[in-house]
């Protein structure tokens, strides 16, 4: 087709010429020299409109070579040569939905693809662009152009200019990536990281998908082909500009509008327009917030004032509470001590709870107004968080804003009677609260606790801490030993509850008494053996010695003599050498009474004497083995 247009064109250009020529030569050589410089050029163009191709095909009108030459010549000067790889500067002449026509001023247009102008949604008929030839006649004869390579080819001079000279560029923002958005600029895959789209955090990438914005180029790397842009430069200097303005006036006291930017646990970041500011979250709401989002949403404009900034006011206080009354200034005269008030539990401390009697109005109620008890508790074990809950006013300081309240007041005293239902002597049950070093906390009823030291549990167990005696939760048996009214304590017993057995075992274990038993435990300076449940006697190191000489070992039974029963101190010591050193001294007295008995019979004193002092050698032999 391209082919066939090139020839109508020359034959249109030849017969334009003929004609001239003719015309010319009616005048002489003068006028036909200037018939000739004045007669206009006829547009190849024009004259393609009206060439009959058929006719041309068929042989019905010929144009010969010397014209087709002429003709050539003439396209030559007037349209551009469609060489490859050329980048040359055309313009739209017609759109449709899906393409643009280029005219590049050559033998025929050009087709485009929109896409390749996804980054300028605004062309029109009539704008010129750069475009490359990327085919000069495909198999429709068509010339193919594309504006994407013209511009790749151009971007990379066009934006190392903009980045030495530090010019404004467009951009058209294609998609998200990590970290940030890809922009094209001048048709280069830009990289614009997410912290250099504006000067505020952005949560929502994909709202600047497809839009056009301006740029700055602030980084290229030319060994990967890399390029940074960004958007939050160019307004950068701008927003410091309005800043200065903005911190040149600010004063403490004043209430300014501002837009929250961000939210934290800790507060609210507001910007005042260039300038941000905190709103700690003591100053958001004079009521106990757990949150700042509870108060504030992002991006919510909201009124301020200012509370305190720094010397150089780069660190402004600002607070929302401040433009509302104080809720104590608002209180009424309705509420006095002795009243009883409702509230909603805010805080819980170890020492106590808050109460939210009133927006804004908080009362302490101390741990130790929660119940009648001494017994010292958690307030946990009495309120939690969000409960709502009836006190009675104890104090009020209205202009230290304090009120103190009590839950222990809407009962009773059960200290009142406390003679009547707990008298010395008596016998009650109690529930294990909690232990100490010394004893343990047994509840008798609510408000009335009772210690049972730790010496008072057991008549018989050497206890040394109460956990190894009961568990808390248990039920205990108990007696009343003391009880003091005015200091509010009650002094109990458990082993009271029981007979002391010491009384019984004092006749059973009595000094001088032997019983059989095996050695339990070899310790530091001796021995221990377990007469029964109760009784754990000591066997001191020289009073384990057998009758051959050897020492008792653990495990092995044998008889023992109590030689030390103390009730007092439950104190019972016991001893195996005296078992046999007992029966020694029976033999000698024994033998001394035979001797004195046989004297008349014996020769003589001396011959006694030495019996005796054998005897005795025998018996010293015997002990040193």
């Amino acid at each position: 087709m391209a082919e066939k247009k090139e020839k109508v064109e020359a034959v249109e250009t030849a017969e334009t010429k003929e004609v001239a020529a003719k015309t010319t030569s009616k005048g002489g050589d003068k006028s036909k020299e200037k018939s000739t410089e004045e007669a206009p050029k006829q547009d190849p163009k024009e004259f393609l409109k009206n060439f009959d191709w058929d006719k041309y095909e068929e042989g019905i009108e010929k144009v010969d070579d010397k014209k087709l030459d002429e003709f050539e010549k003439l396209v030559a000067e007037n349209f551009v040569d469609t060489a490859d790889e050329e980048v040359v500067e055309g313009k739209v002449i017609h759109m449709t939905d899906r393409e643009a026509i280029i005219d590049i001023n050559a033998k025929s247009e050009g087709v485009i693809s929109l896409n390749e102008f996804r980054y300028n949604p605004d062309l029109k008929v009539g704008d010129k662009v750069e475009v490359l030839i990327d085919i000069r006649e495909d198999k429709t004869g068509q010339l193919v152009l594309s504006h994407r390579k013209a511009r790749t080819i151009m971007a990379w001079d066009r934006v190392n200019d903009a980045h030495d000279k530090e010019e404004i560029v467009q951009g058209f923002v294609k998609c998200r990536t990590k970290g940030g958005m890809i922009v094209d600029v001048f048709g280069i895959e830009a990289f614009l990281p997410g912290s250099q789209i504006d000067v505020k955090p952005i949560r929502d990438y994909d709202q600047y998908v497809g839009k056009n914005m301006e740029f700055k180029v602030v980084k290229i790397n030319h060994e990967f082909k890399n390029v940074v842009v960004s958007h939050k430069a160019l307004i950068e200097a701008d927003i410091e500009e309005q800043k200065k303005e903005i911190i040149g006036q600010l004063e403490k006291g004043q209430v300014l509008e501002g837009v929250v930017k961000n939210v934290t646990s800790y507060g609210v970041f507001i910007d005042l327009g260039g300038v941000d500011g905190l709103i700690h979250i003591t100053d958001l709401s004079w009521s106990r917030i757990n949150h700042p989002n509870e108060v504030v949403d992002l991006d919510q404009k909201l009124n301020v004032v200012i509370l305190d900034f720094d010397d150089n006011k780069s660190r402004i206080q600002l607070g929302l509470k401040q433009l509302e009354k104080h809720p104590w200034d608002a209180l009424g005269d309705n509420i006095k001590i002795g009243d009883k008030v409702k509230g909603k539990v805010v805080v819980i401390a170890d020492y106590g709870a808050f109460i939210e009697v009133a927006e804004g109005v908080e009362g302490l109620i101390h741990v130790s107004e929660m119940s009648w008890s001494t017994h010292l508790r958690s307030a946990q074990d009495f309120v939690n968080v969000g409960d709502e809950v009836e006190a009675v006013v104890l104090t009020m300081d209205r202009e230290e804003r304090k009120m103190s309240l009590g839950i222990k007041q809407l009962t009773p005293d059960p200290w009142t009677d406390i003679t009547s239902k707990y008298p010395v002597g008596s016998r009650h049950k109690g529930i294990v609260r909690n232990f100490t070093n010394f004893g343990v906390f047994v509840e008798m009823e609510e408000g009335i606790d009772g210690l049972i030291y730790i010496s008072d549990l057991s008549w018989t167990k050497k206890i040394k801490h109460p956990s190894e005696f009961v568990n808390v939760g248990d039920t205990l048996e108990v007696e009343v030993l003391e009880l003091d009214v005015e200091g509010r304590k009650l002094s109990l017993g458990h082993k009271q509850t029981t007979e002391n057995p010491w009384d019984k075992y004092s006749k059973e274990f009595a000094e001088g008494t032997v019983h059989k038993a095996a050695i339990t435990e070899i310790v530091d300076k001796g021995a221990t053996i377990d007469f029964n449940a109760d009784i754990t006697a000591f066997v001191p190191q020289r009073h384990m010695e057998k009758e051959d000489g050897k020492k008792l070992g653990k495990g092995e039974e044998a008889e023992f003599k109590i030689i030390e029963f103390n009730k007092d101190f439950k104190r019972v010591v016991a001893s195996h050498t005296a078992i046999f050193r007992e029966q020694e001294e029976r033999n000698i007295r024994s033998a001394k009474k035979k001797m004195a008995a046989s004297q008349e019979d014996a020769p003589t004193i001396g011959d006694a004497n030495a019996q005796l002092q054998a005897l005795k050698d025998k018996m010293e032999a015997e002990n040193k083995k």
